[in-house]
């Protein structure tokens, strides 16, 4: 990709705005520049200040220069003519920058695809697809800050990964794959009632589509959403209480927080997701006998398909040292997710609750080998070797 070299802490900082000298060309195919227009162009990284020659410019700082401007320079005068300056020069920028984006994205070099994804949204602001991709490049950046530990980064891009998600949701000519993710952020967020929403509206956008056309994706997508729609609504799961149960436990008020869920239990008793949330906020408030028998109601009714009950139940496990039980537990929530950074790392506070060291760092190096930013793996392992010292 080559065109972006920005200063974190102020982008435009590192952009020359200048007249192009003559006979500059942008591309291979000579365009009319607007000489009355000033052009933005990219400091190279080793121009050291006072430096910068105009004679020496390349296209390629021109157009990073642009990307810099479209990205963060919202109000510029000229946005419309530096778009079609890079569609002139560079026909296919969109699909390059989209693809970059999402390698980036994969590779978890986050602040350069976030750079990117903004440019793109600089360039085309009406694009749907972009602003959908803007949403779900954010909403993977807050579960990665949310396994590292970094719980106020991620709810950060969650509320910024929530703007784009609704900004897409109003866009017209709808979009199904909007409604679609839009759903599991919601669901992630146990905020049911919005992701059934969601899912009712993926499901009426492609009511009357194919399954020809819908293809082997397509088809499972209605069948998934159809069966989320149906088990949010035959347990009730976008009922009031259930959703101010969530919101009050995740924002430290545990004890309303578990009347409102114990409200929702009394008409709904084999809704396991409520007996996990009632066991979650118990054993935050260290009432670990209470919780784990939540959990193993939530283990009853249909919660032992994921780890998370297992890896909750192990919590209670190890604070009452019945470390055998907690083992259990976590080998079963391991088995269903070998890469989940916090299982992992509870296999290691589990070995240290048993004085075995040596298996706790085996554990939480594993942890920043799957998440090196886990600052609680860091600080464990930091604590272990001060200890051997």
């Amino acid at each position: 990709m080559g065109y972006f070299c920005m200063n974190p802490s102020n982008p435009l900082a590192s952009v020359y705005f200048i007249n192009l000298p003559e006979n500059f060309n942008l591309s291979q195919e000579t365009f009319p520049i607007d000489k009355t227009i000033p052009l933005p162009v990219q400091k190279k990284d080793s121009e050291a200040a006072g430096s910068f020659n105009p004679e020496e410019i390349t296209a390629e700082q021109v157009l990073a220069g642009i990307l810099t401007v479209l990205a963060y320079d919202k109000k510029n005068e000229h946005l419309d003519y530096y778009r079609s300056i890079l569609k002139k020069a560079r026909p296919d920028i969109k699909k390059e920058l989209c693809e970059a984006a999402i390698l980036k994205t994969k590779n978890e070099d986050f602040d350069l695809a976030e750079e990117i994804f903004l440019a793109l949204l600089g360039f085309d602001p009406d694009d749907v697809a972009i602003i959908l991709n803007m949403a779900l490049f954010l909403d993977q950046r807050a579960e990665s800050y949310r396994r590292d530990g970094l719980f106020e980064d991620a709810d950060a891009y969650d509320a910024d990964a929530e703007y784009y998600y609704k900004q897409a949701m109003e866009e017209d000519p709808p979009l199904p794959d909007v409604f679609f993710n839009a759903g599991f952020f919601f669901l992630k967020l146990y905020r049911y009632r919005e992701a059934k929403d969601s899912f009712e509206t993926y499901l009426a956008l492609t009511c009357d589509v194919s399954d020809e056309e819908l293809g082997e994706n397509g088809i499972y997508k209605k069948e998934r959403a159809q069966e989320i729609v149906s088990n949010i609504t035959n347990q009730n799961m976008d009922d009031v209480h259930f959703k101010n149960a969530y919101d009050l436990i995740s924002s430290g008020e545990e004890e309303k927080g578990l009347e409102e869920i114990r409200l929702f239990l009394r008409n709904n008793p084999k809704v396991w997701n409520a007996w996990f949330m009632l066991g979650w906020g118990l054993r935050r408030l260290e009432r670990f006998e209470d919780a784990k028998q939540s959990f193993l109601e939530a283990l009853k009714y249909g919660g032992d398909e994921t780890s998370d009950t297992y890896n909750e139940l192990s919590l209670c496990y190890v604070a009452e040292r019945d470390f055998a039980e907690a083992q259990k537990c976590l080998d079963k929530a391991f088995a269903l997710e070998p890469e989940n950074t916090k299982i992992i790392s509870n296999l290691g506070y589990l070995a240290l609750a048993q004085g075995d060291k040596q298996k706790a760092r085996n554990y939480f190096t594993a942890v920043l080998e799957y998440s090196p930013n886990d600052k609680i793996a860091a600080a464990e392992l930091l604590k272990l070797e001060q200890d051997a010292e």
